[in-house]
């Protein structure tokens, strides 16, 4: 009997596994498809007639949708659950690329970019099923193996879209071109195995018995996965006595207002809980990565006359060490004994130091010493971020927490551009010197909350 509930739960498992893999998949074909359309988009607008201010107010758009969409995308998906939210945005997705493809004036253009700022938040539901699917100290490292494989399609897209591009008709063509690998992700996720994977903590507990022999039946039984469910309509009201929402519990088709009302309460948790200063690092954080990036070329060339084309080269050298990177991100969280906060601390520090030496590098060296430690770093802070939020705010509203985290990047993407373009006025070094200062203030912040970070965590174990 408990060798076929061992069989049974290793079964299980392993659609959990595939479950993630595949997850990795559509990470890496999402990217690679938006990737090849990003590099392309102001060439294209500016071909159809925009004037630069035009061109500037077009491709903005796409931001101020984000900015608004991401938190309620992200609490919708905690509502509706990941499988249906993820297939909406994918398949809307597909549309506005598709519409793009079409875009012969300057008023189709903005209409193909309303539906891809208001749905694409693939990745974001993405890392929240993942979230739901592995346990807390799982969790670094499968969220940096999804960064990973996201990151790699974000390198090879644009070796793609420029070839297509080449030929007449390339814009067109990669616009269809990146319409289909969305399609063709919506069709992935529908086929995932959602009814053999199994909740963390069912994993945890069922196999920690089965390794002592399976002796607590219903205790078991008491931790069924949230997936599982998904198809077990018997479960759907013992969900609601245990207190966890199921991820069919709520239909698709259910009525609009009380959508709007689950994600109006829960958008109002997050807001009203004392998260401030986590998403306050993000932000300060975002936007010194920004600044160090933000006027990269144009420093390279005033600083040491390095052409475009080698600048290139160590771009996309950094890129490829911030996508692998991601394998690190597991095996640093364990060195640390999975004390996040120590780590976020760390790298920050770590960030800050190297935005700090490639404001002050003499040579193209030391440039290139700090792209490469610069890289890691911020894919580990990064990580640490968005596990700390889910770890303080809880995977119940995982979506709705990530969904919060890309809204407060979004302000940054805003904000580092204005903050860029008056530190050029002062000095080629000026935006990343204004970077350290965030950078710093950022890192006096942590000092401050982490001590009471730790005090409520330990209360918090201390109750248990």
């Amino acid at each position: 009997m408990n060798d076929q509930k061992c069989s049974t739960l290793f079964l299980k498992a392993r659609g959990r596994t595939s479950v993630i893999q595949c997850v990795y998949v559509v990470g890496f074909m999402d990217l690679f498809g938006v990737s090849m359309i990003i590099p392309l988009l102001s060439h294209h607008v500016k071909a159809l007639g925009a004037s630069p201010t035009v061109a500037g107010i077009v491709g903005s758009t796409y931001g101020i949708l984000q900015l608004f969409s991401s938190t309620v995308v992200g609490s919708w998906s905690d509502v509706v659950g990941r499988r249906y939210s993820l297939l909406s945005c994918l398949l809307l997705s597909a549309l506005g690329y598709g519409l793009l493809g079409m875009s012969t004036s300057i008023a189709l253009f903005v209409l193909a970019r309303i539906p891809v700022g208001l749905f694409k938040h693939s990745l974001s539901i993405c890392r929240a099923l993942l979230s739901d699917l592995v346990s807390e100290s799982e969790r670094p490292l499968v969220m940096g193996h999804f960064n990973a494989a996201s990151s790699v399609g974000f390198i090879l897209g644009p070796v793609v879209g420029g070839y297509l591009t080449e030929h007449e008709g390339g814009f067109y063509t990669s616009s269809f071109t990146c319409a289909a690998i969305f399609l063709i992700n919506a069709g992935l996720v529908w086929m995932l195995p959602w009814s053999e994977a199994l909740n963390h903590r069912f994993d945890t507990n069922s196999s920690h018995n089965c390794s002592k022999s399976v002796h607590n039946g219903s205790h078991a039984n008491s931790h069924r996965s949230v997936l599982a469910a998904e198809t077990d309509p018997g479960s759907r009201a013992a969900g609601k006595h245990r207190g966890g929402l199921r991820w069919r519990e709520v239909s698709l088709l259910q009525p609009a207002w009380r959508q709007l009302s689950s994600v109006g309460s829960k958008i109002h948790m997050v807001a009203s809980s004392d998260m401030w200063d986590l998403f306050l690092v993000r932000l300060l954080m975002a936007i010194a990565i920004m600044l160090y990036y933000s006027n990269f070329s144009l420093a390279m060339e005033e600083r040491f006359s390095l052409k475009p084309k080698v600048t290139g080269y160590l771009i996309s050298y950094s890129s490829t060490l911030g996508a692998l990177a991601g394998f690190l991100v597991g095996p640093v969280t364990q060195l640390y004994g999975n004390d996040m906060p120590a780590l976020l601390l760390h790298s920050t520090v770590l960030t800050c130091s190297l935005i700090l030496l490639y404001a002050a590098a003499s040579s193209v060296w030391q440039v290139l010493l700090t792209s490469t430690f610069f890289a890691i770093s911020t894919s580990i802070g990064r990580t640490c971020v968005t596990d700390l939020e889910l770890q303080r705010g809880g995977v119940q509203a995982s979506g709705t927490l990530i969904g919060a985290g890309q809204s407060v990047t979004a302000v940054g993407r805003v904000l580092a551009p204005l903050l860029s373009g008056l530190a050029q006025e002062f000095s080629p070094c000026g935006p990343p010197s204004l970077g350290v200062v965030l950078a710093l203030a950022a890192v006096g912040l942590l000092l401050i909350r982490i001590p009471k970070w730790d005090r409520r965590r330990m209360a918090k174990i201390a109750k248990l």
